[in-house]
């Protein structure tokens, strides 16, 4: 076997074997059973589903399955089956839950409530199935966007085949519309390629004027790679545009790697946030996106957010913004320090940290030495100008990561948008809000405008149900429309990932 240590599946190997005294369960006389044929074949597919073929030995089954047919002895035949279940174990393992456990990287998601009796699954589901693709197509996650991914990845499969590589040359200053440039026919191969550029649009061979409809080819390619979508060929651009396709597919498989992570059952429709995609999706029951909105997230250097799943149980319209202790001490303290009017000029207040307040003017020498000793707390009062903005929707986490409204507003039109301590705000409150809590009769959206805008300050709404909240980081993300958006591994973890799958079975 490529990876002969099998201590991922030893325990559940020999609880499939026992039963039948430990007899072969893949081979009948000389021959293979027609589902071990089947698990041969999708091994050799695995590609398509984002797995490396040779992990489950691809390349090795044709010559174990010549060594069945030559002999008749024992040794051949337990090496053939014991083989094909370690692999076949492996396989589903793999499309059920993926191959890195996510706590390894740090993440806060767990697989443990997704994991299969790897012996029983075999015996009862993959040995008896009349139909062997839908049973393994059924454990995989339901998302429909991790089926696009999928379908994603076999198109850019095919297309980095048929890619011949060559790099656009770089230039020094900016290409405008209308100017010339070498590598405009390489430009025109590319994106008609990979679809920005329809293939109606006819360019010589010699072509050099970068011009229209290239111009609004670039601009769809921008678009789907978190650029400024100003039709410019930029050193950025033209960067995005000579990252090899088969890095693509890496960003891709590690994207189908991670949608394994998240549950297959929830108590309600989830939100999802990527945050890679700087995006929020609000899932119906199908898991079909109902909307979605531009979001600010933790910023890469400092302040990341993290990933990790929770339920919504409530909203508060109009909050005040408890100041977090890192915040307070290493950007709050010294600004007072300079100015001991700053905390009255920001609307902020200083309390106790059972709520009561003790001051709201100049912060005092007593109050600044209580405030750097950690005994007191600083809150910013409810309001328009509050960091919160008029709503914050709640999902308890050890990480006191929610999803927030904001005053501003300007940073939702950027293109890279980490500028947040690590909770996220989110372009369009009011709708998350009343989405929210749609299972709450009362709270209509009219009601939800009313509650943010004029409403009382600090007001507690518990959700009649509650919404699933995964934060996901995915580089790549097949949108809705067919679109593949391919984004920055801002926080490095995809980097992190493909360290860990370089490590091979059995996987940390």
């Amino acid at each position: 076997m490529r990876w002969p240590n099998f201590a991922d599946v030893q325990s559940s190997l020999q609880k499939f074997y026992e039963p039948a005294g430990f007899a072969p369960a893949w081979v009948t006389g000389s021959h293979p059973i027609p589902p071990a044929l089947s698990l041969i074949a999708m091994f050799r597919d695995a590609e398509q589903k984002g797995l490396n073929p040779e992990d489950y030995d691809a390349s090795r089954w044709d010559g174990r399955i010549h060594a069945l047919n030559d002999s008749s002895n024992g040794p051949a035949v337990a090496r053939f089956d014991v083989a094909l279940t370690i692999c076949a174990m492996r396989y589903v393992s793999a499309l059920r839950i993926g191959r890195i456990n996510p706590r390894y990287l740090a993440h806060q998601l767990s697989v443990e409530q997704k994991k299969y009796d790897l012996a029983s699954f075999l015996r009862n589901q993959v040995m008896t199935s009349s139909n062997l693709k839908a049973t393994l197509d059924g454990i995989e996650p339901p998302f429909p966007a991790y089926r696009r991914t999928e379908q994603a990845l076999a198109r850019y499969i095919e297309l980095a085949r048929r890619d011949d590589g060559e790099k656009l040359p770089a230039v020094k200053k900016t290409i405008e519309p209308g100017q010339p440039y070498k590598g405009v026919p390489r430009l025109v191969r590319f994106l008609q390629l990979v679809g920005d550029l329809p293939q109606s649009a006819s360019y010589p061979p010699d072509a050099e004027i970068y011009d229209a409809p290239l111009v609004d080819a670039v601009r769809n390619f921008q678009r789907r790679h978190g650029l400024d979508e100003d039709g410019r060929l930029g050193a950025a651009t033209i960067r995005q545009i000579n990252v090899p396709l088969h890095d693509r597919l890496r960003q891709l498989q590690l994207t189908l790697e991670r949608w394994r992570w998240l549950p297959t059952e929830f108590s309600a429709p989830p939100v999802i946030v990527n945050i890679p995609d700087f995006q929020l999706r609000a899932l119906d029951a199908g898991n079909n996106a109902v909307f979605r909105m531009r979001v600010v997230v933790g910023r890469a250097m400092r302040t990341q957010t993290p990933v990790f799943s929770a339920e919504m149980t409530h909203v508060i319209f109009r909050p005040y913004w408890n100041v977090p202790r890192s915040i307070l001490r290493n950007e709050l303290l010294p600004l007072i320090q300079r100015n001991r009017g700053y905390l009255a000029s920001k609307n902020y207040e200083v309390t106790t940290y059972d709520g009561r307040v003790v001051s709201t003017g100049q912060t005092s020498d007593e109050v600044l030495a209580q405030l750097r000793a950690g005994k007191l707390m600083v809150r910013q009062r409810p309001g328009p100008d509050n960091a919160l903005g008029l709503v914050k929707l709640v999902f308890p986490n050890q990480n006191d990561v929610y999803l927030h409204d904001t005053p501003s507003t300007r940073l939702f039109s950027r293109s890279r948008r980490d500028f947040s301590h690590g909770c996220i705000r989110v372009e369009k409150p009011a709708e998350l809000a009343a989405w929210a809590l749609r299972s709450n009769p009362v709270w209509t959206p009219e009601r939800v405008q009313q509650a943010m805008q004029s409403g009382e300050d600090n007001v507690t709404v518990n959700l009649a149900r509650r919404v699933p909240v995964f934060i996901v980081y995915g580089t790549a993300f097949a949108y809705e429309n067919g679109d593949v958006h391919f984004l920055d591994d801002i926080y490095g973890f995809d980097a992190r990932l493909v360290a860990a799958l370089a490590s091979g079975y059995p996987y940390p």
